[in-house]
C-alpha cells in the first residue's frame, strides 16, 4: 500500500518520519557489521536495504535502482541504463580508496557521488546521507558520538549541502574530481555533532 502526499499530507509525513527512524536503526546495525568486517561489508545490498526502509509505503520501487529518467533541479542524472555500472564503479572506488582517503574524504565523496548518480526513484538524499555516515563511522573505527547525527544535521543545513554538491558537479563537468567543498562542509558537520553545537546536553538517563 502507498500513501500519496497529495492525498493525506499528515499521514505521509508520519510514515516518512517513522521510516527515517527505522532507517537509522538499520544504519546502526550496518555500522556495527562494518566495524567488524571493514570495507568488505559495504555493498549494493546494504545500499538497497537503506533505501527500501527509507521509502516504505511511499514508493513502490524502494530498494531497486531506477529504470526511468529523473530530474533534480538543474542537475540531470545519468541515463538509468548506466546506473548499475555507475554504482558498481562507485562501490569499487570506495573499496580501492578505503585506506587512502580519510573518513571525511570517503564520506564526502560518497555523499556527492550518490547524489550525482541518483540511483533511486525516491529517497536518494536520505540514502546518500546514511551511506556517508556509515562510511565515516566505519572508516573512523567507531560510531560517532553526539545526540544529533550527521544525516540530520545535513538535512537542516540545506544551503551548505547544496552549495557543496554544486561545486563538485561543476568540477566533474570540467573533467576534474574535486569534492573538497563537500569535505570542508562535512568536517564542520562532524565537529558540530561531536560537540553538540547548539544542542542542550541531554545528561545521563534519568536526570531532570
Amino acid at each position: 500500500m502507498l500513501v500519496l502526499e497529495q492525498d493525506d499530507q499528515e499521514l505521509y509525513d508520519r510514515v516518512q518520519e517513522k521510516n527515517l527512524i527505522r532507517q537509522y536503526d538499520l544504519l546502526t546495525n550496518c555500522i556495527e557489521l562494518g566495524l567488524q568486517y571493514d570495507h568488505t561489508a559495504f555493498d549494493k545490498y546494504m545500499i538497497w536495504a537503506l533505501n527500501h526502509v527509507a521509502v516504505a509505503h511511499i514508493s513502490q520501487f524502494g530498494g531497486r535502482f531506477r529504470e526511468e529518467p529523473i530530474y533534480v533541479g538543474k542537475h540531470i542524472p545519468p541515463h538509468f541504463e548506466q546506473v548499475p555500472e555507475l554504482m558498481d564503479r562507485f562501490i569499487s572506488f570506495v573499496h580501492e580508496n578505503w585506506y587512502i582517503y580519510s573518513p571525511t574524504e570517503l564520506a564526502a565523496y560518497a555523499l556527492w557521488r550518490m547524489n550525482w548518480i541518483h540511483p533511486f526513484i525516491e529517497g536518494n538524499g536520505r540514502t546518500a546521507r546514511a551511506v556517508a555516515y556509515y562510511l565515516f563511522c566505519v572508516r573512523d573505527g567507531a560510531l560517532l558520538g553526539g545526540s544529533k547525527i550527521m544525516p540530520e544535521r545535513i538535512k537542516e543545513d540545506r544551503d551548505g549541502y547544496e552549495a557543496a554538491l554544486e561545486a563538485a558537479d561543476r568540477a566533474w563537468d570540467q573533467g576534474q574530481l574535486d569534492f573538497s567543498k563537500m569535505e570542508e562542509y562535512l568536517a564542520a558537520i562532524v565537529q558540530a555533532q561531536l560537540s553538540d553545537d547548539g544542542m542542550p546536553n541531554p545528561g545521563p538517563v534519568g536526570s531532570n
